[in-house]
């Protein structure tokens, strides 16, 4: 039974990997719709024809990485459960702990270096594309120190989560979801408030603008929207990637704006004002705050479908995955692999959200810069950057954009456009 079920799972995957390698290559039409052919939102009009060509290319390769990887992760979660792994990490932790409370966090690292060396080729892949299409200048020794950087955190973050979920687990069965999403609330909310000043640092270097003259003007924008100056970095990434980016992070006092060095480098000022009124709006609106309300309601409903799956799964094929008690620690991977999959569930109507707020945020943006060459020519410039693909086939949209497409921006400032004059 055991071996059929580890069969029928990796032949799933094997289907799954087959039907978005025909869905992406085959079947997606990537021809802009006749009504924006010649439009400026048409790639052919601000990209040549080697552009056009590497950026559906590069598309294709990415989004096939990106539908394999997630399931990936279940594939081997399931796996290592099945084959008794998991037994075997809990085995090693419990003849090395020397104390019993180190067998949890000895076990996690055995967990975790398993997942980051099985999963690793799939980074490398990814990392290697990026550099192939001139999209990554990252040195190997600099993106392996990421790499290590990024397992560190991650093992951190989960060695303060799962001793403290399974100790609800066996104090509170039925109630653990409960507490564990209670005691989660002040903790996300902590790292939340910790991310710009302890955890990003980590990766690249923080400063407040260079550009004066530039920062005088942002500083004018700024005050038109209420927002504190020193809220605005930029992040040395010019010697990683070729590819632009502007976010904002971090909440109350830690609360930023940051606009990475390429883009300071590769856009005009007029397009900068753009694109950081543009992330003046998500402060202005309290999008990080609407945000955080929304990730810690899906949680609640997430950690209940866990707390039921987990149980579910653990009565029907127990003997098989090699759990007899859910609250034992060997459950681990069973409880990665649900979460992994309720995220991935739910990742259409979480984008769903973030490409509404972006959406606002455009309004917003180009309501007070009031320049819609600039909008466009910044989109047109991130578009060419970064490879992106214009016109993305549906699953793309749905499960992976965050921010609209570049043909629903750029045509939605050219409607801006056309009413600016005919006013």
């Amino acid at each position: 039974m055991v071996r059929k079920m580890g069969v029928y799972a990796v032949l799933a995957y094997c289907l799954y990997g087959l039907f978005f390698y025909w869905y992406l290559f085959h079947f997606a039409d990537p021809k802009l719709p006749f009504e924006y052919e010649g439009t400026k939102a048409d790639p052919s009009t601000f990209l040549n024809g080697r552009e056009l060509m590497l950026s559906q290319e590069y598309s294709k390769i990415r989004n096939l990485l990106f539908f394999l990887s997630t399931p990936f992760e279940w594939l081997l979660y399931f796996l290592v459960l099945l084959t008794g792994l998991s037994k075997a990490f809990k085995n090693w932790a419990e003849q090395s702990a020397k104390y019993k409370a180190l067998i949890t966090p000895i076990y996690l690292f055995w967990l975790s270096l398993c997942a980051y060396i099985v999963t690793f080729p799939l980074s490398y892949i990814s990392y290697k594309l990026s550099k192939t299409y001139h999209i990554s200048i990252q040195t190997f020794p600099s993106w392996m120190k990421d790499e290590l950087i990024d397992f560190w955190v991650n093992y951190g973050t989960w060695l303060i989560i799962v001793p403290v979920l399974y100790l609800l687990m066996r104090k509170s069965p039925k109630r653990w979801w409960l507490y564990g999403w209670l005691l989660s609330v002040p903790f996300t909310l902590f790292m939340m408030f910790l991310q710009p000043v302890i955890i990003d640092p980590l990766y690249n270097d923080f400063y407040p603008l260079k550009n004066k003259e530039l920062e005088t003007k942002i500083l004018a924008l700024a005050d038109k929207a209420n927002i504190p100056a020193e809220h605005v970095f930029e992040v040395n990434m010019a010697e990683e990637t070729n590819a632009m980016n502007a976010y904002v992070t971090g909440i109350g006092s830690n609360a930023r704006i940051v606009l990475w060095d390429t883009t300071l480098n590769k856009l005009t000022d007029d397009q900068i004002l753009f694109i950081m009124a543009h992330e003046m709006a998500h402060y202005v609106e309290k999008h990080i705050y609407w945000g955080i309300a929304g990730y810690l309601a899906l949680s609640l409903l997430g950690l209940y479908l866990t707390y039921r799956l987990m149980n579910w799964a653990v009565v029907r094929w127990g003997n098989e995955m090699k759990i007899t008690d859910v609250r034992d620690v060997k459950s681990l991977p069973l409880f990665f692999m649900i979460i992994s999959m309720l995220l991935f569930a739910s990742s259409p109507f979480s984008n769903l959200v973030s490409r509404y707020q972006e959406t606002r945020a455009d309004t917003y943006a180009i309501e007070m810069t009031n320049n819609p060459d600039a909008a466009i020519g910044s989109f047109q410039e991130l578009a060419r950057s970064g490879l992106s693909q214009v016109n993305p086939p549906l699953f793309v949209k749905i499960f992976r954009y965050t921010h609209p497409s570049m043909l629903d921006r750029i045509s939605r400032l050219e409607e801006f456009q056309i009413k600016q004059r005919t006013d």
